[in-house]
């Protein structure tokens, strides 16, 4: 995930991009912060946000000047105001804005709207899988894990198991970021789904049965590491 913070003062637009950086912490989002709004457009314009934090009252170009040309370049966009004043809320409306938190901002109140950001941006998310001439889409959710056979992929879901003529780094790739870890040259896990380590082996729920796979030594300790982010991440 993209997030922008356009604040003019550098006290409140510190506070702000580092209580994002905090609060994401190994998540694969990346945060930029900028003085005035067409500072943010010209970057905008090479690659979009997915949420933006706009201060109001801005002197070269206020908040609600600069959401209205946001919206003329997405419409997918989350937007957020940051401001102490409610009157500011019924123009919110025309650019579609997500919530307004007052400033300085309070660190539940920026929590939550990440939360349902990221909820938003991953619950729709699916992977293509073509399994004899037929396209199949599978919700990242559903995904358990995947094993490499030679040249191909065995995927295990929630559903049922698909043979994929695919290389497993090539997922792994498409994957990073979204909560997969590749724990060996032949395993690619979802992280979401492991319930314990033991002894060299991590133990996924498939279903309604108990699956162990081997985890590569120099693997354990980063495994450790991004099961501990990916749940304390989960929780937040």
């Amino acid at each position: 995930m993209r997030i922008a913070v356009c604040d003019d003062e550098e006290k409140f637009r510190l506070q702000e991009k580092n209580l994002i950086d905090k609060l994401c912490g190994s998540m694969d989002v990346v945060v930029d912060a900028f003085s005035d709004g067409k500072k943010l457009l010209e970057r905008f314009d090479a690659t979009a946000y997915d949420l933006v934090f706009l201060d109001i009252e801005m002197p070269v170009m206020d908040g609600i000047t600069l959401a209205k040309e946001i919206r003329k370049r997405s419409e997918d966009t989350k937007i957020v105001f940051l401001t102490g004043h409610v009157e500011y809320a019924i123009e919110g409306y025309e650019v579609n804005a997500l919530r307004y938190l007052t400033k300085p901002v309070a660190e539940d109140k920026l929590r939550d709207v990440l939360r349902f950001c990221m909820d938003k941006d991953t619950e729709g998310k699916q992977l293509a899988l073509r399994e004899d001439g037929e396209d199949i889409f599978v919700k990242y959710s559903d995904l358990v894990y995947f094993e490499a056979q030679n040249q191909y992929v065995m995927v295990y879901t929630e559903s049922g198991s698909h043979l994929i003529r695919a290389n497993i780094g090539d997922y792994e790739n498409k994957l990073n970021g979204d909560g997969f870890f590749r724990i060996h040259r032949g395993y690619l896990v979802s992280l979401a789904k492991v319930k314990r380590m033991v002894k060299g082996e991590v133990v996924l729920q498939l279903g309604a049965k108990e699956v162990s796979l081997p985890v590569s030594r120099s693997n354990v300790k980063s495994l450790k590491e991004a099961l501990y982010a990916y749940v304390e991440n989960a929780a937040f």
